[in-house]
């Protein structure tokens, strides 16, 4: 009976499985190149299994002018890649937070490439992005991915309110951004400040005592008192960064509440 009903409504699973193939193209980790496209497409494939009933029972509207449909696939695509996309974010967090800090202690050539996510990104840039990638695991990021990004999206919005309602879109986003550049001002703070006070303090070394080889000597405080201020405020860095990722599904969660309460 299940596969009978599944068969009639094939039209419906394809824009189950656009929507979850998008999300996981573009959210943490499962976008990562690492990871084959066809594994992607089975446990998209499944997962729009699981969750068909539910949207069938919801009653999906099916248009049967081709021109319609193609642009519900398009909607429902849209869907998925928003909402990788405010997720992927968090990450772009802890990459910029590296960027920052490599700026301060002289490791901006530093960058290296990253074979998980086929791009360069400084050293540091790529120590806090494993470090928030173990968190994101320790803390059931998956199980939020698939309840937030999949079950939540299902339940209270579908391509109609999209389009219908593009005006929440823009404000997401803006906010998203100005989320990214607040956050990582934030956490790099301390260690930013503690770099500025190192800088000032060689300035006024220079001046007392212009013989020394403050280039020489600059450098390696520097970076010694950098890694020993990310030692000391691991414990902090891992709340907030746990903080950081809850927030984006709460976000997430947010952007869907506005579509429903417009329906």
């Amino acid at each position: 009976m299940f596969l009978e009903n599944f068969a009639q409504n094939a039209q419906l699973y394809l824009l189950i499985f656009t929507r979850i193939f998008a999300l996981l193209s573009i959210a943490p980790i499962t976008s990562s190149p690492a990871i084959p496209s066809a594994a992607r497409a089975a446990l998209a494939l499944f997962t729009g299994v699981a969750i068909f009933p539910m949207v069938y029972e919801a009653g999906y509207i099916i248009p049967e002018s081709g021109l319609m449909y193609g642009a519900l696939v398009v909607g429902e695509l849209a869907i998925g890649v928003l909402t990788g996309f405010f997720l992927q974010l968090v990450y772009a967090i802890f990459v910029m937070i590296g960027q920052f800090f490599s700026l301060q202690i002289g490791f901006a050539a530093s960058v290296i490439f990253d074979p998980v996510e086929q791009e360069e990104i400084p050293i540091v840039g790529q120590f806090f992005n494993y470090f928030a990638m173990f968190i994101f695991l320790t803390i059931n990021g998956f199980y939020k991915l698939f309840y937030v990004g999949v079950y939540r999206s299902f339940e209270s919005l579908n391509a109609y309110t999209l389009l219908l309602q593009r005006e929440h879109i823009y404000t997401m986003v803006l906010s998203a951004i100005g989320m990214l550049f607040q956050n990582a001002l934030i956490i790099s703070m301390p260690i930013l400040g503690s770099l500025f006070l190192v800088s000032v303090s060689m300035g006024l070394l220079a001046k007392a005592a212009p013989q020394m080889n403050l280039l020489m000597m600059g450098f390696p405080l520097a970076i010694g008192i950098a890694f020993f201020i990310i030692f000391l405020s691991v414990p902090f860095l891992v709340a907030a960064f746990s903080t950081l990722i809850d927030e984006s599904f709460y976000r997430v969660s947010a952007w869907y509440d506005l579509y429903w309460s417009a329906r």
